[in-house]
């Protein structure tokens, strides 16, 4: 592994005993009803010699066919955690696959069948594998690349290699296809973060507590586990450690079909759009769809198999017919349309200024000349009545679709510092809140979110558009007293539709407006209160993608 200028944590993690884990138990046998060879605890050998452990599920009629290789560290072994169930309300549970399948992937018995082999893989350091746990690290891409290589040269392989799953097992996607392993003919990356930093553990320079819950609960090392919370800590910035986790997408060539979500902000739902955009294969499909994602992903196992066919086998399908572009716009909860496009984000997209008002609470497409300013205190975490909220009422059908951008003016009385949550919500014609699914988990979300930590407000203007801030997270730029500095928030991507009627409504606060299990924010830099200002030469707004209404009547 290349020498870097940090030290990598580590901790020794529960033990693999503790997760179902039973110890290697190399072993075959065959599932006469499926037609299916499968074969337990097979040693792979990698470049340096550390020996990892992988589960094979193969047709039993002799040949050889494509590979799908499934890479997390989450457990191939029976009896594994029921991640599900730390989840309630998620949607997903066992019922929805066979006992051969593993959590966030491909199910054996929907595959070896139609002529496929899987591979699910115990990394590096995971389970009863050799060697230390990392997360998204250089080595373990390196390890990918073996991997697949090694699947590809089998006697059993036809030389084509596939990847396929669920978040870790869309993330190592983009780790392992910017690798460029020869044997490596597609990916099907389905929802998976694509920047560590900025995706799933400071949220607009905010510290999740994704790094306090991830290792400890879903991955067991052999010998030791990077310590993703002490390096978290060590390292609030961006910086060579966080940029070792981010794959070059630019270097993925490979056919690719993403299938990203607008009902996982604060965990996939950015990262996946930003992969599709930056990959520089030439075939490449996405595919948005605004429900739960483990549902989603097992209930499209025949659109999967068609992209693999074409890819890993050759097979000349209706593939070539799909449009570069299907997403779904949602109007309530499990209820929207799809549509087919030919580009993300969406060329016709006519960004639109919603200018806040404090002295009403509202949003107006004109600037107000009064200047006015609305506070809320922002140290009790509990009360989340101390807000700031601004709403506008759509006098005729509206859709938003894309990238949406809220630029305010604030100022922090009683501190150096500010922590900004934002949600956008929509209300229907009673005055009823809207909900959709959020968070893999969560039944009630809004339509997007966003945060800030304003000392991180500086924008790295090479990677910035006018509709899409990106920060750069390097250095803080604390805050003077009475100071009102102008400031730019990204909301995650998201599409719905407004009927005529029916309301936008902005809320910012000084905390997580929803609670959720993995990805609160509970350690707050917030003291005394917050002021937004508006007006005049304030000139805060909201800029959302309004696309124009053909299609919907």
């Amino acid at each position: 592994m290349e020498k870097t200028d940090f030290e990598l944590r580590f901790t020794r993690g529960k033990h693999p005993s503790g997760g179902g884990y039973a110890g290697l138990r190399p072993g075959y046998r065959v599932d006469e009803k499926l037609g299916m060879v499968c074969e337990y605890d097979v040693p792979v050998t990698l470049r340096d010699g550390v020996k990892i452990y992988v589960n094979i599920f193969r047709p039993k009629a002799e040949g050889q066919y494509p590979v799908v290789l499934a890479w997390a560290p989450y457990g191939k072994h029976e009896g594994a955690d029921d991640y599900y169930a730390m989840l309630p309300g998620c949607g997903g549970s066992k019922a929805l696959h066979s006992e051969y399948a593993r959590f966030e992937g491909p199910d054996p018995a929907d595959w070896c069948p139609y002529g496929f082999i899987i591979v699910y893989v115990d990394p590096r350091g995971a389970w009863g594998s050799e060697g230390d746990l990392t997360f998204m690290s250089p080595q373990e891409a390196l390890d990918g690349y073996d991997v697949v290589e090694w699947a590809g040269t089998q006697a059993w392989s036809n030389g084509k290699v596939g990847m396929n799953g669920v978040s870790y097992l869309g993330w190592s996607q983009w780790k392992i296809a910017a690798m460029n392993p020869p044997h490596l003919a597609a990916i099907n990356p389905w929802e998976g973060v694509s920047d560590f930093y900025r995706e799933l553990v400071f949220h607009g320079g905010i510290r999740s507590n994704f790094t306090a819950m991830f290792p400890g609960t879903m991955c067991r090392p052999r010998k030791r586990a990077e310590d993703l919370l002490a390096m978290a800590k060590e390292h609030p910035l961006f910086d060579e450690y966080w940029a070792s986790k981010n794959a070059d997408l630019s270097k993925i060539t490979v056919p690719a079909f993403v299938v990203a979500s607008w009902s996982d902000h604060g965990l996939h739902t950015r990262g996946t759009f930003e992969g599709f955009k930056k990959i520089s294969s030439k075939e490449k499909w996405l595919r948005v769809h605004g429900r739960k994602k483990w549902v989603d992903y097992y209930d499209h196992v025949d659109m999967q198999r068609q992209f693999f066919d074409r890819f890993l086998k050759g097979i000349d399908n209706e593939v070539k017919y799909w449009p570069a572009v299907n997403l779904e716009v949602r109007q309530k909860y499990n209820v929207g349309n799809y549509r087919q496009e030919n580009e993300w984000p969406l060329a016709r997209t006519q960004y639109t200024k919603l200018f806040l008002d404090a002295s009403k609470n509202e949003l107006n497409t004109s600037p107000s000349s009064e200047v006015a300013q609305v506070r809320y205190k922002a140290d009790d975490p509990r009360d989340k009545r101390q807000n700031a909220v601004f709403e506008i009422k759509f006098p005729q059908k509206t859709e938003l679709t894309g990238h949406t951008k809220l630029k305010l003016w604030v100022e922090a009385v009683g501190s150096d510092d500010m922590e900004l949550f934002v949600v956008i919500d929509k209300f229907d014609r009673t005055g009823d809140r809207v909900n959709f699914p959020s968070q893999s988990g969560f039944d009630h979300g809004p339509v997007a979110y966003g945060w800030l930590r304003v000392s991180h407000r500086e924008l790295d203007m090479e990677r910035s558009t006018p509709h899409q801030p990106v920060l750069k997270h390097q250095k803080e730029a604390k805050l003077k007293p009475s100071e009102v500095v102008p400031v730019e928030i990204e909301l995650w991507p998201a599409s719905v539709l407004f009927e005529a009627g029916e309301k936008l409504r902005v809320t910012v606060l000084g905390s997580d407006l929803h609670a959720h299990v993995a990805w609160e924010h509970t350690i707050s830099a917030n003291r005394g209160e917050h002021v937004i200002h508006t007006g005049g030469d304030f000139d805060s707004h909201l800029l959302v993608p309004v696309i124009p209404s053909i299609g919907h009547d």
